[in-house]
């Protein structure tokens, strides 16, 4: 049985994939904040182990990755999917502490994750570390600012690991979603419901089971396949800026 670890698991992207591998017959280890959502997983899925984690925390990811060690001998995947957006205010005006938060969890936590898991992936079969990146990444907008360099952020440092990792046989890829319909919207306008709904209304966005089947894609490629960077867009969502809404 092959196992994946996923961050971020109890909700978007990241919830679809442990449902999705889950039922495909992979263990699967799901790390997230929320209790309560990782007992419900628990629950529904009996070959899923959850770990309270907030990734954000490198000494609590150190040893919540010891405790995994103890238990697995080894990881086939990563799924760094933890991660968010705060506001979409101008620069000038946003708020230091949404930057704190995005750069602390979309690039610090996944870099302690990652760093943490690899001595398991160095045991895995022609493991794949897969990370969440987005459009925001490659193309800047207005009120993307800090998001979109938190990405910039991804992208370069799955570049950098796919380089130092090859030599030893670990895959290491992107996946870059464009405008996806999950609570991203809702955290990012902090609870407001009607503002989050309204940027998805007129068009058909992305769906968490669409990536959940992109990821389940990557990870189910023979040894010799690596796909570095996979950019998933809505048919209606051109480019980061256009959207056509009916």
């Amino acid at each position: 049985m092959r196992t994946i670890c996923i961050t971020g698991a109890t909700s978007g992207f990241g919830k679809a994939a442990v449902q999705l591998f889950a039922e495909n017959g992979w263990k699967v280890i799901a790390l997230a904040r929320r209790k309560d959502r990782l007992t419900e997983l628990e629950n529904q899925f009996p070959q899923v182990s959850t770990y309270t984690c907030d990734v954000r925390n490198q000494e609590e990811v150190n040893q919540v990755f010891s405790e995994i060690s103890a238990k697995v001998g080894q990881l086939d995947a990563l799924f760094n999917n933890a991660g968010l957006a705060r506001g979409r205010d101008y620069f000038s005006d946003s708020k230091e502490s949404h930057w704190h938060e995005m750069i602390d969890t979309n690039v610090k936590g996944l870099m302690y994750v990652t760093k943490a898991a690899l001595p398991l992936l160095r045991k895995g079969s022609a493991a794949y570390v897969v990370n969440v990146g987005s459009i925001a990444g490659r193309e800047s907008y207005i009120g993307g600012n800090v998001y979109s360099a938190s990405k910039a952020a991804v992208k370069s440092l799955t570049a950098s690991m796919r380089l130092e990792l090859a030599v030893e046989g670990i895959r290491v890829g992107e996946i870059a979603p464009g405008a996806a319909e999950t609570e991203f919207s809702v955290v990012r306008f902090e609870g407001d419901e009607s503002k989050a709904s309204g940027v998805y209304t007129g068009f058909t966005p992305l769906t968490a089971e669409d990536i959940a089947s992109a990821l389940y894609y990557m990870c189910t490629l023979p040894p010799h396949v690596c796909i570095p960077e996979m950019v998933i867009m809505p048919t209606a969502q051109p480019n980061a800026n256009t959207i056509f809404k009916k």
